[in-house]
């Protein structure tokens, strides 16, 4: 699985070059939602009956407004680059650990960042029964791992281990950097959606009290006409993420065994992570960067490769078998974070029960 380091520095130049791209394609997409709104805006306040080109009033209202969205844009990226860190410890509930608070914790990743030579991040956790972990920031300063109290209680030390080997190898490998990029912008393409949204119910553009039913229905034209430029931008920047490629995962899986020098703990970490990673107050943001979501985006969209398939692609290149679990109830936690028992997910009850191997779970 090491072998796939051969590729890193191509996997991490071509992050670095996405980040590029998606910083000037999501103004791009913004000059784009003006343009349209412009156009459709100025033929709707247009009652002389003279004949009006769209694409110059487009124009128009890009050339008229272009500064101030620039500005915006650059206001609101500069903000969400140096408060990012705050940020998604709100939408997260993530809470700051120290070694003093997790000792254990704490030790693991200082020593996988000791054999690296390359700065630890923050801690973080999140008091969830989901077993999930994530990696954010986007510099040395601000980089952070979250790990949730369902992960912590649920895994051995060595299969946390390999989590956070996973997660820090999204910090070497720039990935974390790029997908911050992405809810940066995503964020404020939905945030600004909504807001010219709610400003356009208010406006003077749809008509107040008795009018013509003439000029009712343009408006309502127009009124949908606004609602679907909106919700085309919008689309448009959330189908961006998906240009960020899903073979990140099987890197950081590849980057970890690399780190641990243990197969068997990543393929043991992902098998108690399967069908448990949902975070109920974590957004399609938070799930986007976490090591396993199993719940696709918008209902329509997997953000991550299949939990087998990364299994499968480490025993197979390590020629590790996929190893069998003990349910694992770890003495003196809290017991809101114990189950009473591990249940196979059900793609692995349909696995093993086409071949010969004991359920581990029975």
């Amino acid at each position: 699985m090491a072998s796939t380091a051969i590729g890193l520095k191509t996997h991490i130049w071509n992050n670095n070059l996405r980040s590029l791209v998606i910083l000037a394609t999501y103004p791009l997409i913004m000059l784009g939602m003006l343009w349209a709104l412009g156009a459709v805006m100025g033929a709707g306040v247009n009652h002389s009956g003279a004949a009006v080109d769209p694409v110059t009033l487009g124009n128009q209202f890009v050339y008229n407004y272009w500064p101030i969205l620039i500005s915006v844009v650059a206001i609101w990226f500069t903000v969400s680059w140096f408060f990012q860190t705050n940020m998604i410890r709100m939408v997260a509930h993530s809470n700051p650990v120290t070694r003093k608070d997790e000792p254990e914790l704490y030790n693991l990743l200082e020593n996988l960042c000791i054999s690296r030579g390359i700065k630890m991040p923050h801690l973080e956790i999140i008091e969830s029964h989901a077993r999930n972990a994530f990696a954010s920031g986007v510099s040395d300063k601000s980089y952070a791992i979250t790990v949730t109290r369902g992960l912590l209680a649920s895994l051995q030390p060595d299969e946390v281990e390999a989590v956070l080997g996973h997660e820090l190898t999204h910090i070497m490998n720039r990935d974390v950097r790029l997908l911050m990029v992405c809810v940066i912008f995503t964020g404020m393409i939905g945030f600004t959606a909504q807001m010219l949204w709610s400003n356009l119910r208010y406006s003077m553009i749809l008509p107040r009290g008795n009018s013509g039913h003439g000029r009712r229905g343009n408006s309502m034209v127009l009124y949908f006409a606004i609602l679907a430029i909106l919700a085309v931008g919008y689309l448009a920047s959330l189908l961006a993420r998906f240009g960020l490629s899903r073979s990140r995962e099987f890197m950081a899986d590849a980057g970890a065994i690399e780190l641990t020098r243990n197969p068997d703990a990543m393929m043991r970490a992902l098998l108690r992570i399967s069908g448990r990673d949902h975070i109920p107050q974590a957004t399609d943001d938070i799930a986007l960067m976490c090591i396993e979501n199993s719940v696709p985006f918008m209902g329509l969209f997997a953000t991550h490769p299949p939990i087998e398939k990364r299994i499968a692609a480490i025993s197979q290149t390590t020629g590790v078998p996929v190893p069998e679990l003990a349910p694992r109830i770890p003495a003196g936690h809290d017991e809101r974070f114990q189950k009473s028992g591990e249940r196979a997910p059900e793609w692995l009850n349909k696995t093993l029960g086409q071949g010969t191997r004991r359920n581990p779970w029975a």
